[in-house]
């Protein structure tokens, strides 16, 4: 546990001293903030929750921003290492490769659930002293906790990825891939298919599965529907995902999500050729 402890705070240190990750932070404290002023200056004229408006600003930007924030730190983890030649002297220490995935993980996860409660923690400042007075506030902590959650899928995508290729260029692009298709393609190739479909062939509980197996969208699920006012700033006046989406279903998505790569992670790890 110490050494893992070790690694865990050495991973820290070096993820925020990345100057690609700090600008990715700042981006997103910057981009918290403009959301925050420009979405709640014209809610309180249509009766719509300042604080409400700003969530569903701040969850679209999570969905895009974090899982990147999270592949920039975790896709060379390892391959990079192994580039360096650092690896090898990291394995002569009574070290098992479970735990250096392990240390890894949470090192990196800290760092990006410190951004990502500076980011939005900036703008609840922001609303606080700006004398903005809501009901929603638990919708909000679910928010940042589904965030970190989101990023911890990412960084536990990007330390599989890394242990996967022998060159960093080659693992850069396959993370680039990954948030490609999780991020942007699967919902349009959704969006597609329900086109094509023509609400025929998928039912509403077929639709919810598919949201759910996509990380990106059970994140969605988790901070867009949970909340009445939430749901009505992002123009979901009732609750437009049911049956298999509620409850529980979008956190244990997210869950399988850390633990699927991360084993995935440990067993590639564990037979590559140092």
């Amino acid at each position: 546990m110490r050494e893992l402890a070790i690694i865990a705070i050495k991973e820290f240190r070096d993820g925020i001293r990345n100057r690609w990750f700090l600008g990715a932070a700042g981006a997103l404290i910057l981009f918290s903030l403009s959301l925050t002023f420009l979405g709640s200056a014209p809610a309180g004229t249509v009766g719509v929750d300042p604080l409400a408006v700003t969530i569903v600003s701040l969850a679209s930007l999570s969905v895009f921003l974090l899982p990147l924030m999270a592949l920039l730190l975790s896709y060379d983890a390892l391959v990079g290492e192994v580039e360096r030649g650092t690896m090898l002297l990291l394995l002569t220490y009574p070290l098992s490769r479970a735990d250096i995935i392990l240390g890894k993980f949470v090192g990196q996860t800290l760092g990006l659930g410190l951004a990502t409660v500076f980011g939005f923690g900036s703008a609840a400042l922001v609303l606080v002293f700006g004398g903005v007075e809501s009901d929603n506030w638990m919708a909000f902590v679910m928010l940042v906790g589904s965030s970190i959650l989101l990023g911890a899928v990412f960084v536990a995508l990007g330390l599989a990825i890394s242990a996967m290729p022998r060159q960093r260029s080659a693992a850069a692009a396959l993370a680039f891939g990954v948030w490609l298709c999780l991020v942007i393609v699967y919902d349009m190739a959704l969006l597609g298919a329900l086109v094509a479909d023509g609400g025929e062939g998928i039912s509403t509980s077929v639709f919810n599965t598919l949201l759910l197996v996509n990380p990106a969208d059970a994140f969605r699920m988790i901070n867009l529907s949970g909340f009445e006012d939430v749901r009505a700033a992002a123009g979901l006046v009732v609750s437009d995902l049911e049956g298999v989406a509620d409850g529980f279903a979008p956190l244990v998505s997210l869950g399988l999500w850390v633990t699927v790569p991360l084993i995935f992670a440990v067993m590639l790890f564990r037979r590559k050729q140092i």
